[in-house]
């Protein structure tokens, strides 16, 4: 099979051996897999697989057909259209998805919409939910809201009845995370536009003052991304004063029990928003699979309005 492999510090496509699927997984033809900052950073050799996951082939999400069942599995069979999050190896045409994080792909989307939507909107999710505990009518802040996080996070607040303020770097950027039904702002406007209950994190430490001088009372940080940095200084009278909750996130090196039930609550609470067209999948790009190295460089080079996907031809 072909597949998108890291070599000396840059993405190359070539041959590599089609996997076996073992208990509990699924063989699945890829159509599309979404791009995401961990796959940036393992091709600079920063952010090396988990235990199990291909040495070399990056790729955290994906969509496409299944055509061949591990044993052990009960929920699809050969022929079904799934999306899922994967420890890696998703980039590639053809993959092994645990059934337990395997979700049935939506009718109506179309294929780059559906690789470009597990990572994103099950970090989102949990996030929002199971981290900050989220509720109806609590302010909302999301940072770097334009890239597909932000984006999945900014309409799951919405849906839920928060109040959303996005904060977007590029204005040319702002009118359109505006659609979704947030405020956009400036990033340097932050502190006039809150308190917030919860402040989702994608940008780097380098906000993290900010954000906790701007947090209300009882209010929730979570850090998931650090593509600005991973190092500051926040005092700490504050986070007494103000009773607050600083907390990080990944997801990548979770067990596979903590993946399966995060993905069972998207499931049950996103999917059907998707479904309705409530919730949609922005996709800024998409690349055939034989030039992951320009999609690679489009993420990089950052001004996007939600997900770069590489699509394989003939899925």
């Amino acid at each position: 099979m072909r597949a998108v492999v890291v070599v000396d510090g840059d993405v190359a496509v070539a041959d590599r051996p089609t996997p076996t699927p073992r208990t509990g997984e699924l063989l699945v033809r890829v159509a599309a897999a979404g791009l995401n900052g961990a796959d940036q950073l393992q091709r600079r050799g920063l952010y090396p697989p988990p235990k199990g996951a291909p040495a070399d082939i990056p790729g955290l999400e994906l969509a496409g057909v299944v055509i061949e069942r591990g044993p052990g599995t009960e929920r699809f069979v050969p022929g079904d259209r799934v999306m899922s999050i994967v420890a890696g190896g998703g980039q590639a045409e053809m993959a092994v998805v645990p059934e337990a994080t395997a979700l049935p792909a939506v009718n109506g989307i179309s294929w780059a919409e559906a690789g470009g939507f597990a990572e994103v909107f099950v970090t989102a999710h949990d996030a929002l939910f199971t981290q900050c505990q989220l509720v109806e009518g609590e302010r909302l802040l999301v940072t770097g809201a334009a890239g597909g996080v932000g984006l999945a996070a900014v309409q799951l607040g919405r849906a839920r009845g928060a109040d959303v303020v996005a904060s977007v770097r590029r204005e040319e950027l702002r009118h359109a995370v505006a659609a979704f039904g947030a405020t956009a702002i400036d990033p340097a406007e932050t502190a006039e536009h809150g308190p917030y209950d919860v402040v989702i994190e994608l940008v780097g430490a380098l906000n993290l003052p900010i954000n906790l001088k701007a947090l209300a009372t009882r209010g929730r940080i979570v850090v998931i991304g650090i593509g600005a940095g991973g190092h500051t200084e926040i005092d700490l009278a504050q986070v007494m004063a103000k009773r607050a909750v600083v907390r990080g996130s990944t997801l990548r090196a979770r067990s596979l029990a903590e993946k399966a039930e995060a993905s069972r609550r998207v499931g049950a609470e996103v999917l059907p928003l998707l479904a309705t067209g409530e919730i949609t999948v922005p996709v800024a790009g998409t690349y055939p699979l034989e030039r992951a190295h320009d999609a690679y460089e489009r993420f990089a080079a950052g001004a996007k309005l939600g997900k770069i996907v590489l699509e394989v031809p003939g899925a």
